[in-house]
């Protein structure tokens, strides 16, 4: 079983707490995107980033310095979105660490898929970015098959606990053989099932927490996911489809 999740916008350097225990399997790829990202003005870098002017000197002197090898924090620690701090990585115990590290999967438009302990740098560069690279138009044409091929390469199970954005990255490309199987987090309004951003992200984060406190590796371990309100809804859901319902 393989648990993909989104990555986050915001991201910090942590070199102190816990040591990457290796580098990203697509580090070549990384470096191609960086090559083309430093060839890029300052105005065309804002535009691709979609961000205020903080924000993107920020990453202008991220990418300026950026070193994909050394003083690398672990990507399960670099992230600080809300799916993180409901995660929060920082208080695991060791074996919860360790079921992470062989089960969890963070998706990334620039470094493709990474292992929590996985080493990296703080970067800016969403999965659905227009940044052309050599005949690829966008990130989902320079990625490709890459990342399906590589969860296939790990199991026959995968949990999407990814954002649609990110998801899209994989799930074209899965090959037969390989399930994915989506869990919604929503409340009804009338007979629809609606998602809502931000309370999602809490769920997604909160899900990993428990997957790996109650150490699941199952599918059927899922049902039983009851935290933030929500509860499966067998009546809501299909063979790859759980639904987990918050009453508002």
């Amino acid at each position: 079983m393989r648990i993909i999740i989104s990555p986050a916008k915001k991201m910090r350097e942590d070199t102190d707490s816990l040591a990457p225990s290796g580098l990203p399997d697509f580090l070549p790829e990384t470096q191609r995107l960086l090559d083309a990202l430093r060839q890029m003005d300052a105005r065309a870098l804002q535009k691709l980033w979609g961000c205020n002017d903080a924000i993107a000197a920020l990453n202008l002197q991220r990418l300026e310095r950026m070193d994909l090898e050394r003083n690398l924090t672990p990507a399960l620690l670099s992230y600080e979105g809300i799916q993180y701090q409901y995660m929060a990585p920082g208080v695991f115990e060791s074996g919860q660490f360790a079921f992470l590290q062989e089960h969890l999967r963070i998706l990334s438009g620039f470094y493709g898929i990474l292992r929590p302990f996985d080493g990296v740098t703080p970067y800016r560069l969403e999965m659905q970015a227009k940044l052309r690279v050599g005949d690829c138009r966008d990130l989902y044409a320079f990625w490709g098959d890459k990342l399906a091929r590589q969860l296939a390469q790990e199991t026959g199970l995968v949990i999407n606990l990814a954002s649609k954005e990110y998801s899209r990255a994989v799930e074209p490309h899965l090959p037969a053989s390989v399930r994915m199987l989506t869990c919604v987090f929503g409340e009804l309004q009338g007979e629809k099932v609606v998602e809502k951003g931000t309370i999602c992200k809490m769920a997604r984060g909160r899900m990993v927490r428990w997957l790996a406190e109650q150490g699941i590796t199952q599918p059927e371990g899922l049902l039983a996911f009851q935290e933030l309100g929500y509860r499966f809804s067998p009546a809501h859901s299909s063979e790859n489809r759980l639904v987990y319902i918050r009453e508002p």
